[in-house]
């Protein structure tokens, strides 16, 4: 993959640094290196080598010590993964040890990690939608944050540009809200989802039931194979049929000769020279030495999360920063943001015994937005808006684990494909608020004796009446469509646990309210990008992570424009 060996006294300077090498690091290490610029990675964790390091890939049940649930010291490592559910035995060598990691809930806050090469491009969800001026436009028409100083022109030909090498799958409709991609072929929808898609589309003017709009690839493209419907995804994928730095920008980026990767990297700060007027490089901690090294460049990319880039730019001080790089607003840390979730509902379908699907498909149902639009239903009790993610199914096996039967006819039973289910659950669009903030705490260090994130977050009225919304609409839409049993549900939740967080470094017009410019510069320090889940200024609906890699391949064009000018 890339040169992993750094020689402390020769290779000490470079023309870019990238902090981090998730979603957003690998783009920006990509864009850089294909522009000819000599690119160091620093990345917190291990590498992980694509298809080499999946172990648990091609595991099944049985293959596993105790079927693959996870152990007592592996749970004791992973507190917060096991608060969240997402980990298990089969992925959380991907997840990081949070005893190693701490940080303060001052409101309870779920903080998912993933450190090593990838970072959690291993682990998403993969669901990607473009933004619409719907979004952009939000804040300054509703009045909640501050305006963003770009609109959805701004970065249109970004999309399509991530789009084309990173592969989406998904069906193009037309929807004013919920802007087309460039798409490859849509996975298929199963029999119980068309017709709840008929019965809903039919009963509910302005609903639209889709197939989820995913970055898997339904053909081959540079390299990487098709998705095998397997759904093992957040073990690694050996086909590299979906989206991940390790599987599509790292290789991209290693096979200019221009990437050099340095693992066990612990950032603690950027170095900001007075005399110049910005930054100079990044002081890291050597996760397994405790040796402190300093790498120069001319440019500096932040993408270690929207948590971790904050914790960054706040513990780098300076006569110039006294509060944090860049944090002339005072806006550093605050306004962060997550999406509701787990609040829906769910019934039975009865019919289509003599059918089935083939395969584990990963990806489901997507209902787009349809209150509070331009044109279309208004809301008197909420603004902004919500959308559904969630599938239809048949009971597997499982379905037996309540029954007391025992016998041949039993496992005869449970080995036939159980009852039609079908389930949605909400995404809501969570308000910039300001007090929903982070912050260093000094007196909670890590094992590297550095200072963590204390979170100080909670939902608001704008997001309850969303969820009261979004139960109540989930239920009226099972019961039309016809399901029997219908259950409508709100596990309440904390922030955190969509694992979309978002803002502490907003984008913005006027120095004076924001951290960023309109290209992703800190407006005080030039030559420092943020092109992760820090730089939002609110949060739509929708999943993040695709405006994430348009926003970072547009800010790489200009970085390097503006370093060949002599600007940077």
């Amino acid at each position: 993959m890339a040169n992993y060996n750094i020689d402390a006294e020769k290779d000490l300077t470079y023309d870019a640094i990238v902090v981090g090498s998730g979603i957003s690091g690998g783009w920006a290490a990509k864009e850089l290196c294909e522009k000819g610029l000599k690119t160091l990675v620093l990345e917190r964790g291990r590498i992980v080598e694509h298809i080499k390091d999946y172990t648990t890939a091609h595991l099944d049940p049985w293959d596993m010590e105790y079927r693959g649930a996870m152990t007592p010291e592996q749970k004791k490592i992973h507190p917060i993964g096991e608060r969240v559910g997402f980990v298990g035995a089969t992925n959380q060598h991907f997840y990081a040890n949070d005893l190693e990691n701490p940080y303060t809930e001052v409101k309870p806050f779920l903080w998912v990690r993933a450190h090593q090469m990838g970072g959690r491009s291993l682990l998403w969800g993969k669901q990607t939608y473009r933004w619409s001026d719907l979004d952009f436009e939000a804040n300054a028409k509703d009045g909640h944050g501050v305006d963003w100083p770009i609109r959805y022109r701004d970065i249109e030909s970004w999309y399509t540009y991530v789009e084309k090498f990173a592969g989406i799958s998904g069906e193009a409709i037309g929807l004013p809200q919920l802007p087309d991609s460039y798409f490859l072929p849509p996975m298929e929808l199963n029999c119980v989802e068309k017709h709840v898609k008929e019965r809903l589309e039919s009963n509910f003017k302005g609903r639209n039931l889709i197939i989820g709009r995913c970055a898997h690839l339904t053909e081959a493209i540079n390299g990487r194979g098709k998705c095998q419907f397997r759904n093992r995804c957040d073990r690694g994928c050996p086909y590299g049929a979906y989206f991940s730095s390790n599987s599509t920008t790292l290789p991209a980026a290693h096979a200019t000769g221009n990437l050099t990767i340095r693992p066990f990297s612990i950032v603690q700060s950027i170095e900001y020279d007075e005399a110049k007027g910005k930054a100079s490089g990044v002081r890291i901690i050597d996760a397994e030495t405790s040796e402190e090294i300093v790498y120069k460049a001319k440019i500096i990319f932040c993408n270690a999360s929207a948590l971790s880039t904050t914790q960054i730019l706040l513990n780098s001080t300076s006569n110039r920063f006294p509060e944090g790089l860049g944090n002339d607003s005072g806006e550093l840390g605050h306004n962060l943001m997550d999406h509701t979730y787990r609040i829906g509902a769910t019934g039975l379908v009865d019919g289509f015994e003599d059918q089935y699907y083939s395969g584990r498909r990963p990806n489901g149902i997507y209902i787009p937005r349809y209150v509070n639009l331009q044109d279309g239903p208004q809301s008197d009790k909420f603004v902004r808006g919500f959308g559904f993610q969630g599938g239809g199914y048949r009971q597997g096996w499982c379905q037996g684990t309540n029954m007391e039967d025992f016998g041949g006819d039993f496992k005869d039973k449970i080995m036939n494909p159980g009852q039609w289910e079908f389930f949605i659950t909400g995404f809501a669009e969570c308000l910039p608020d300001h007090s929903n903030r982070v912050y260093l705490n000094k007196d909670v260090t890590d094992k590297w004796g550095q200072p963590t994130l204390s979170v100080d977050a909670e939902w608001g009225e704008n997001e309850y009446a969303m969820n009261k919304q979004i139960r109540s609409d989930a239920k009226e839409m099972l019961e039309t469509a016809g399901l029997r049993d219908v259950i409508d549900f709100d596990n309440k939740h904390e922030m955190g646990y969509g694992i979309h967080e978002m803002g502490t470094a907003r984008m913005g017009r006027d120095p004076k309210t924001s951290v960023l410019n309109g290209t992703n510069q800190i407006h005080g320090c030039k030559n420092v990008f943020v092109t992760d889940g820090a730089c939002m200024t609110s949060s739509s609906c929708v999943n993040p992570s695709l405006t994430y890699m348009a926003l970072t391949a547009r800010a790489a064009d200009h970085a390097v424009k503006e370093l060949n000018k002599l600007n940077l």
